[in-house]
């Protein structure tokens, strides 16, 4: 796929900055026409990737329009569809469905990716580090469980922050799996 339409898609991550760990809708976001509509006008102009779908509920997830993105996740029945519902679960939140989802995912190809992008973010947290890459490998339920115990704490809170980036990091890493 075209680095130009993997850029222009990043970008639509990078803004308004980290999501929420739960529901909570943020300032900055595209409404769901607006991003709709972007999607489908950078689709056209640099071609439909063949996980357009995935993408498309991954970014609508991303810009917290929760039930566009069940409703496209719940419909692609393989891992790559289970790992966006699982994320949508953990950020509903309901985090035993998310798990289900999880499992349903199995050892999903871009985790490994992921363990590698989110290392040097965990650098400041030990006791985060080994939860959540232990023998250096993602666990995908571990963060279920560490986003629901930060679930609570304020938002200024450094692990909740951390975790937000975390998050980022793993919208990242899906979306250039998603185009590849």
């Amino acid at each position: 796929m075209s680095t130009a339409l993997s850029q222009e898609l990043q970008a639509l991550i990078n803004q308004p900055g980290p999501a929420a760990l739960g529901p909570e809708s943020r300032l900055g976001t595209l409404t769901q026409g607006d991003l709709n509509r972007t999607l489908n006008e950078l689709f056209l102009r640099r071609g439909v990737p063949a996980k357009a779908e995935l993408i498309r509920a991954l970014l609508l997830l991303w810009h917290d329009h929760h039930d566009a993105s069940h409703v496209i996740s719940q419909g692609i029945e393989n891992p790559d569809g289970s790992f966006v519902h699982g994320i949508l679960h953990r950020r509903e939140p309901d985090y035993w469905n998310s798990k289900y989802w999880f499992r349903r995912v199995g050892q999903h190809p871009c985790f490994a990716d992921l363990a590698k992008r989110v290392e040097p973010l965990l650098a400041s947290d030990t006791k985060l580090t080994a939860q959540l890459l232990p023998r250096g490998e993602w666990d995908a339920f571990a963060f279920v469980d560490a986003v629901e115990a930060a679930a609570s704490k304020p938002v200024s809170d450094a692990r909740h922050q951390l975790l937000r980036a975390v998050q980022q990091a793993e919208a990242e890493t899906a979306l250039a799996y998603f185009l590849a």
